[in-house]
C-alpha cells in the first residue's frame, strides 16, 4: 500500500478553496490502495498533521493538531505527495521545487511550468511565442498614465492580479474612477497587474489528465453565471452559477479548442493535470486561450472533476490515475 501525503491549506487567498478540494479527495480516494496522511499548511506557513474528521477540514485551524517541525525528514516518509494547494506558495512552483530537490514523487506539473502558469503575464508571453491566440493585454505600471491605458484598451476593462486564482482580486472597470479603484484593489493580491478588454464571450474550459505519458483531453465545459463574470462568489458560494457540458458549440470550434489545448500541453510540458480556460466570441468566430490552471479546483462543484468523471470513469478513478502518474 502506497503512502500518500495530501497537502492542503497554505499561505494563500485560496486557502479555503484548497481545504474544500482536500475534503473531496479524502472522501473519494481509494483507501484499499493508499494510506493517506492529510497535512494542513497554515496561513503562517506552518505544517500540521490533520487527524480530525473529514467534515471538519475546512475549519482545521481551530482544532488541536500536531505541528510538524522537521519537514524534510517527514516528507521523505511518503511514496507520493499530492499538493492540492491552490494559489501562492502551492500552485506557483515553490512546493514543487522543494519536492524535486529531494526527489520526492508528486502529482502535477513541475516547478518551472507551475511558476509560468501561475503568472498570467508570463503565460501570455509564452503563449504568444507559440502562436496561441490570447486576449490583447497591458501590464500595469505606475508610470503609465490613465489616458495611455484608455487609449490602448477600451472600456470596460478587466483588472487582474497576475499571480492568483479563483478570480480573487479581479474587477471590471467601466470608467476611470472604477479603473483606479480596481487597480488599487488588485494590488492587495499582487504587485503585478494585468489589464485586458472585457469581452462579450462564452467561457469554455477543458480538463487535461496525463495517463502513461499521453494526454486525455475532456469534452468542453461552459460556465453559466448570473454574475458579470465568473468571480469567487460565483465559483464557490452562489449556487445559481452552473458548470456544465457545452453542447451547442460548433464542431469546428470544438475541435479547434481541443487542438489548441493539445498543442499547449506539448509546448508547456504539462504533467499530471491542468484545466485550460478559453474565451469564445461567437460573433467574431474567435477563440482566445485565457489561462492554464496547473492545480485546478477539486471540490465537488469544480469543473475539472466534472469534465473527467462519468459512469465509466469515476472520481476515485481520477484520483488513482493522478497518483499512479506521479513523478519527481
Amino acid at each position: 500500500m502506497k503512502k500518500v501525503l495530501l497537502l492542503f491549506g497554505g499561505n494563500s487567498s485560496e486557502h479555503l478553496v484548497s481545504c474544500k478540494s482536500a475534503k473531496s479527495i479524502l472522501e473519494h480516494i481509494d483507501y484499499q490502495k493508499y494510506q493517506v496522511t492529510p497535512v494542513g499548511i497554515s496561513k503562517e506557513n506552518e505544517w500540521f498533521l490533520y487527524q480530525d474528521s473529514i467534515e471538519s477540514i475546512t475549519e482545521w485551524q481551530n482544532k488541536k493538531i500536531q505541528k510538524i517541525d522537521s519537514i524534510i525528514p517527514f516528507l521523505k516518509k511518503f511514496d507520493i505527495v499530492f499538493p492540492i494547494l491552490h494559489g501562492t506558495n502551492g500552485e506557483d512552483g515553490k512546493i514543487q521545487a522543494l519536492l524535486e530537490l529531494f526527489h520526492i514523487p508528486y502529482v502535477g506539473c513541475n516547478s518551472k511550468i507551475s511558476s509560468i502558469g501561475m503568472d498570467k503575464h508570463y503565460t501570455k508571453i509564452l503563449l504568444s511565442h507559440f502562436h496561441i491566440p490570447v486576449v490583447p493585454f497591458l501590464l500595469y505600471d505606475k508610470k503609465i498614465q490613465m489616458k495611455e491605458i484608455e487609449n490602448s484598451i477600451p472600456y470596460p476593462i478587466i483588472i487582474k492580479p497576475c499571480n492568483g486564482g479563483s478570480s480573487i482580486g479581479i474587477t471590471i472597470a467601466y470608467n476611470r474612477k472604477e479603473l483606479k479603484k480596481g487597480i488599487k484593489n488588485a494590488r492587495h493580491y499582487d504587485s503585478k497587474i494585468l489589464l485586458e478588454p472585457f469581452l462579450k464571450m462564452r467561457e469554455l474550459e477543458c480538463a487535461i489528465l496525463e495517463n502513461k505519458n499521453h494526454f486525455i483531453i475532456s469534452e468542453l465545459g461552459e460556465i453559466h453565471s448570473e454574475h458579470t463574470f465568473y468571480d469567487y462568489e460565483a465559483k464557490y458560494i452562489d449556487n445559481t452559477s452552473k458548470a456544465e457540458l457545452a453542447t451547442d458549440i460548433p464542431e469546428d470550434i470544438r475541435n479547434k479548442i481541443k487542438e489548441i489545448a493539445s498543442h499547449t500541453c506539448q509546448c508547456f510540458e504539462i504533467k499530471g493535470l491542468s484545466r485550460i480556460d478559453f474565451f469564445y466570441l461567437p460573433e467574431q468566430n474567435q477563440i482566445y486561450l485565457n489561462e492554464i490552471n496547473t492545480i485546478p479546483g477539486f471540490t465537488t462543484i469544480s469543473m475539472y472533476p466534472k469534465l473527467l468523471t462519468n459512469d465509466k470513469f469515476t472520481y476515485q478513478d481520477l484520483i488513482t490515475t493522478l497518483l499512479e502518474n506521479a513523478h519527481d
